[in-house]
């Protein structure tokens, strides 16, 4: 009788072989089914987001020409007396057939929504950028420019429902350079953003830039201040504004064999300028002009590209003086003097605040054609 004490060299051998090639042809098939799951969850993703793009606008066309039915034909003429009336039995009954989204409160958010956006080839335009809850924030605004301003810069840069609630409330429109202008020419420039979607600097810089997030002392110097922008520097380009790219802290630009610093130079990639930022602890002082503008002109010879425009300058201090701002005319040279606020003031002190400086630029505005020849 013969026994088997285990098994030769040479069959281990065959057996590991064996082994290693399907170990091979496991990890083989493993590769190719993470592969073929990636391209169809690809397809599977685009096609769930075009659904959605498409249930988007068909559900937010219905509820303009709801809203438009309901305005038109029972809130105004001869039904008016009675259309709340109407408006409130009619939602009852829809609600029953169709769910909460057509009650009472929702057909009055149609309305509203129809109200605010009259024109249904400029709001059909932008119902592959904006949601049915974008449109429902912008139709509560009362101001139609701020209302125009805020629908224009959602369609451009994409913001989310709820960026386009912080930028509202942060009063973005009012801090725009463009808020500050006389009505007339705010139409006439949102209505050539929407045409060309070019931006403008006036739609880009602001005053004053917010900026408590630097979490800075009571007591710091420029140097804690340009620290801790750059600490922080996705939350300050937030502030800045979509489209601002950083390119060097600390520029060194030479002259005649002096040195010079400018302390945070950006690019806008939508404006294609050069952005350069001068960070002040006090008021804004004339001398700073032209301390901005040695630096434009430097970087206006040795830095722009010929593909680009001439650089941009801001200025930005613990207090402005408008007066001076004023008589200087900055604007004319691309220099643009902001405050910059480390603590929030009470929302309603903001604007009031604003709201003046709105005011009064747009009266000196006025002043000055009204001075000018004829």
């Amino acid at each position: 009788m013969t026994t088997s004490r285990g098994k030769g060299p040479a069959a281990k051998s065959k057996v590991a072989t064996v082994r290693r090639r399907s170990s091979a042809l496991a990890k083989r098939d493993a590769a190719s089914a993470s592969e073929l799951v990636r391209d169809l969850s690809e397809m599977i993703e685009a096609a769930q987001k075009q659904v959605a793009t498409v249930a988007n606008v068909s559900l937010t066309a219905l509820h303009w020409q709801i809203g438009h039915h309901v305005r038109t034909h029972v809130l105004e003429g001869r039904r008016a007396k009675y259309g709340g009336e109407i408006v409130s039995t009619a939602s009852r009954q829809l609600a029953e057939r169709y769910g909460r989204g057509f009650d009472e409160k929702s057909l009055r958010h149609m309305v509203q929504f129809a109200t605010a956006f009259p024109d249904r080839e400029i709001v059909s335009a932008a119902w592959r950028q904006l949601t049915w809850s974008h449109f429902k924030v912008l139709a509560y605004l009362k101001d139609p420019l701020a209302r125009d301003f805020y629908f224009e810069m959602v369609r451009l840069e994409r913001w989310s429902v709820r960026e386009l609630g912080e930028r509202i409330q942060s009063m973005l429109f009012e801090r725009t350079a463009l808020s500050k202008k006389p009505k007339a020419l705010i139409k006439k420039e949102l209505t050539r953003l929407r045409e060309t979607g070019e931006l403008t600097p006036d739609l880009v810089m602001r005053d004053p830039y917010m900026l408590p997030f630097l979490g800075l002392a009571d007591t710091y110097s420029e140097s804690d201040l340009e620290a801790a922008i750059l600490r922080e520097i996705e939350r300050f380009l937030l502030e800045l504004g979509a489209g601002f790219t950083f390119v060097e802290r600390q520029k060194r630009m030479t002259l005649d064999g002096d040195d010079h610093y400018l302390d945070l130079l950006f690019f806008h990639r939508r404006l294609r300028h050069l952005v350069a930022i001068e960070l002040k602890l006090g008021d804004f002082r004339a001398r700073d002009s032209g301390q901005m503008e040695l630096y434009l002109r430097w970087l206006d010879k040795h830095e722009r590209h010929p593909s680009e425009d001439p650089p941009l300058g801001i200025i930005l201090c613990a207090g402005k003086k408008r007066e001076t701002v004023e008589i200087l005319d900055l604007g004319a040279r691309g220099i643009h003097v902001a405050e910059y606020l480390t603590e929030l003031p009470p929302r309603k002190l903001l604007e009031e605040r604003l709201h003046k400086a709105i005011e009064s630029a747009r009266h000196r505005i006025v002043e000055s054609q009204l001075g000018g020849p004829t």
